[in-house]
């Protein structure tokens, strides 16, 4: 017999359906080794030497395939087909030492998909684990780690209030910052249109621009006021208009290549707003399900028996006029060989997503995925493109109608790719339009416009820039984009990635002082060195070795720069973000409370920095380096309402942020109730209802059921809380303090207490597995028996008994469980602020650290 290991449960589970009784197939869930999060993991002076760990959650996997090993002679290494694949392989091999003894045997597996076909015939071709690809790993993890341990600390020191630093993300930020810089340096430039609505002599309308005036091709900005506007309608009505020529010409649209990892991630966004960490999450589990083939590839060329595959379903779907008389073969465009695996499509073509099994998200995203790869196989679209242009006699004036008609659908009929932007494409049916005859004016409309600044990342946009630069490699794209949000330097708002101050000022030090580290071209320079380690070309402790000396280089160059300056140089560096111009036209930077002082960056005691005037201690005025928008007041300060007593509730913005008040400071109130915004909640969308809430905590939840001592929720110092007693236990998002009941309050305890050493509750049945993955099990609670998974609890009706209920049951009270907390609140809209005074509404009777690990490496740090 022969122990396989592959990542995951799921995986093991259905290889294991393939390989039978032969052979016993584990999970080593994940990495099994990483760097310790301290100073000397790699040392520089001991040629890179890396201090590898085994994880605490790891090592009872590791003892589970040691234990296997002592029965088996044989172990294969069965871990992901790509670089990060390898590297598990090599750590599982290398923390496995002692258990492999003479006469035992390792060999590596690799395969595309998890069916049966591939899974056998990857068994039947063993290898060793590839030297180049583990090395281009350790190149990467030495370079994060590097980067992480050691420019960190330099922001800790010299910009207060900054988290840490990685080697990709802070590239990625700086995009984000500098479209942002972009958008706030934009000024809109007026300029107008003139369309007419004409009909042919049959009385058929259709609709024309206008594009020569006074004789000449008219450019964007040639009609550039309303005045200039009005003369061009006139020029059009004093003449007679006739159709000067009608060209048809035919076109094609060809379908688009198969997906890989970036166009995946990109597509997933357009179409179903899913981020990429989200896409890359619902994929894996198709993979490991075997519905798909890997996941992380940047190759778009697809297997020949694939393409007959796609080809014959094809035509038993759609007809043969739909499959072209060749195959479509589509090059590979990676650089990167070990990461070129095949396209990202499905591994049986005749099952339609309709067919399958699965949970919403990964059901819409087989669905992408299966129309993408049939479609990339069928016909060309044929199109007809008609051009007509109409003219004045005199040839002053000139108009134009385009349109386009879909003479044959081809692989439109099944797919068309979304779109970030519209592209302006004309695709009206215009009416039989013969040379030569009258056009007759009906209506003629001048459209007044502005030009847009460029639009704000989403994820995809994000994902599609990145993989144009050449930074960072399919397997760290999700990784970077949640990074960077998890690190508080970007926010995502409506599905756009807007950086936060604290973002801004990390890219503005490092653009000043380590400008070359953030530069787009020495980034992707360095991912190339990285892909000819892993060709075997390149080694890669020179890499390693040249790229210290120059960094260590360049952070002593900091050693003596003073806070001070470093906030001078941010200030000016940021100075048209955090001093915008006023509309009266007076300085921005003049303070707005004593008239006297000047506004600077400065910062606080506790960390972070702010806006401050420069005649402190004199004049105390303060901001947060960007004020919410659309907010009243010189800080930003908005009136929501009154309370139950009459009281006022307003949104103030103070040093730390934003933050709720009841009340007004006196004498007689020194300190009025205040509750700060908690993460995630955006102050242009707080309404008078939200404010109450924050206001009303601590919320009581009801006597714990063991001692009857009261159980409460509530936001504190360190985020979302339950608490019993002296326990507290943290709770993922803080709209969970409101909506939490008993039964998963005390869960929420046990499992805390647990961790200090109490037993948690017991489950009285297990039902089975959630179509997502993890144990759906029964329960007993204080307000009687329930079913809960994950972190969904639902009670079960008086007619459902513990004993009696079904798996299937279980699945339709979590599915309206969950469907019932995700929906039950809507974001208010924002709301414009008035001039001065706000009219006051009445309030609804319903009551409403710095951490080394932080900068270990690429995948934890921005």
């Amino acid at each position: 017999m022969a122990v396989v290991v592959v990542e995951s449960p799921a995986k093991a589970k259905t290889i294991n359906k393939y390989l039978g009784s032969d052979y016993t197939v584990l999970a080593s869930y994940g990495h099994v080794r990483d760097l310790p999060p301290k100073d000397g993991s790699v040392d520089p002076d001991e040629g890179f030497d890396m201090k590898w760990e085994v994880a605490s959650d790891s090592k009872k996997h590791v003892r589970a395939i040691a234990e296997a090993l002592k029965s088996d002679d044989t172990l294969i290494l069965a871990t992901d087909p790509d670089r990060e694949g390898e590297a598990i392989s090599w750590h599982l091999q290398e923390a496995l030492a002692s258990s492999i003894k003479k006469g035992k045997t390792v060999r590596r597996v690799t395969f595309n998909a998890i069916t049966k076909s591939a899974v056998s015939e990857a068994m039947a071709h063993p290898r060793d684990v590839d030297t180049a690809l583990v090395e281009a790993y350790l190149a990467r993890r030495a370079l994060d780690y590097l980067v992480g341990f050691n420019l960190s600390p330099v922001l800790w020191r010299k910009l207060p209030g900054a988290k840490s630093a990685g080697r990709v993300q802070s590239v990625c930020l700086r995009l984000i910052v500098e479209r942002e810089l972009e958008i706030e340096a934009f000024r809109a430039r007026e300029y107008w249109t003139v369309t007419a609505t004409l009909a042919t002599p049959r009385g058929q309308e259709f609709q024309a621009r206008l594009t020569i005036l006074g004789g000449k091709k008219l450019d964007k900005f040639d009609i550039a006021n309303e005045t200039a506007a009005e003369l061009a309608v006139q020029a059009i009505t004093s003449r007679e208009l006739a159709i000067k020529s009608v060209e048809a010409k035919p076109a094609t649209r060809n379908p688009y290549a198969p997906f890989m990892t970036s166009t995946l991630q990109q597509e997933a966004s357009r179409k179903f707003g899913m981020g990429a960490k989200a896409t890359m999450s619902a994929a894996q589990r198709l993979y490991e399900a075997g519905h798909i083939t890997y996941m992380r590839t940047d190759g778009i060329d697809m297997a020949p028996e694939a393409v007959t595959a796609a080809r014959d379903e094809i035509a038993r779907r759609f007809g043969n006029d739909y499959v072209p008389d060749s195959p479509r073969i589509y090059k590979n465009k990676a650089k990167n060989a070990q990461e070129a695996h095949e396209c990202i499509r499905p591994t049986d073509m005749g099952l339609s997503p309709d067919q399958l099994k699965v949970a919403d998200d990964q059901k819409k995203l087989y669905d992408l995925i299966w129309k993408r790869t049939i479609a990339s196989q069928m016909s060309a679209a044929r199109l007809e493109r008609t051009t007509v242009d109409i003219a004045s006699a005199d040839g002053e004036v000139g108009l134009r109608a385009t349109g386009q008609v879909v003479m044959f659908e081809g692989f439109l009929k099944v797919y068309d790719e979304g779109r970030d932007d519209e592209d302006g494409e004309d695709s009206a049916r215009l009416p039989q339009i013969m040379q030569g005859e009258p056009a007759e004016k009906r209506r003629i409309a001048p459209e007044q416009h502005f030009t847009q600044p460029p639009p704000r990342y989403t994820e995809a946009t994000l994902v599609k820039r990145m993989e144009e630069l050449g930074i960072g490699r399919p397997s760290t794209y999700a990784s970077i984009v949640t990074t960077i949000q998890d690190r508080d330097y970007v926010r995502k708002d409506k599905g756009r990635l807007i950086p936060e101050d604290k973002g801004r000022l990390v890219t503005a030090f490092l653009t000043n002082y380590f400008r070359r580290y953030v530069e787009y071209d020495f980034t992707a320079d360095l991912e190339e060195e990285l892909d000819d380690i892993s060709a075997g070309s390149r080694d890669y402790k020179d890499v390693l070795a040249r790229f210290w000396r120059d960094f260590t280089a360049a952070i002593a160059e900091t050693a003596d720069l003073r806070i001070g300056e470093v906030l001078q140089k941010i200030d000016e560096f940021l100075a048209p973000h955090l001093y915008p111009p006023r509309e009266d036209g007076s300085d921005p930077r003049v303070c707005p409370t004593c008239g006297e002082g000047r506004l600077g960056l400065k910062t606080a005691r506790s960390g972070g920095a702010f806006i401050g005037c420069s005649n402190y201690p004199n004049c105390r005025y303060t901001r947060p380096l960007s004020a919410p928008n659309g907010e009243t007041g010189e800080n930003g300060d908005r009136m929501l309402g009154e309370d139950e007593a009459g009281l006022p509730v307003s949104l103030r913005t103070g040093r730390f942020g934003p933050y709720v008040q009841r009340g007004e400071t006196s004498e007689e109130n020194p300190k009025p109730d205040r509750a700060s915004l908690p993460k995630g909640w955006s102050a242009q969308t707080l309404d008078l209802q939200r404010a109450l809430m924050l206001l009303s905590l601590p919320r009581p939840i009801g006597p714990h059921p063991e001692d009857g001592e009261p159980v409460e929720a509530g936001i504190g110092r360190y985020g979302p809380y339950v608490r019993h007693g002296r326990v507290y236990a943290n709770l993922p998002d803080a709209d969970e303090v409101f909506t939490i009941g008993m039964n998963r309050a005390v869960e929420v305890l046990a499992e805390k207490a647990s961790r200090t050493g109490r037993a948690a509750p017991a489950a009285l049945r297990a039902l089975g597995e959630h179509p997502d993955g993890g144990q759906i099990e029964v329960m007993s609670g204080r307000y009687g028996p329930y079913v809960k998974w994950e972190k969904v609890n639902a009670t079960l009706p008086k007619e459902i008994t513990p004993e009696t209920v079904t798996l299937e049951q279980a699945l339709e009270l979590i599915s309206a469980k969950a469907a019932k907390k995700g929906g039950g609140r809507k974001k208010a809209a924002p709301k414009k602020a008035p001039p001065k005074k706000m009219a006051v509404k009445k309030a609804p009777a319903k009551k409403a650290a710095k951490s080394s690990k932080a900068a270990a490496g690429d995948t934890g740090s921005a």
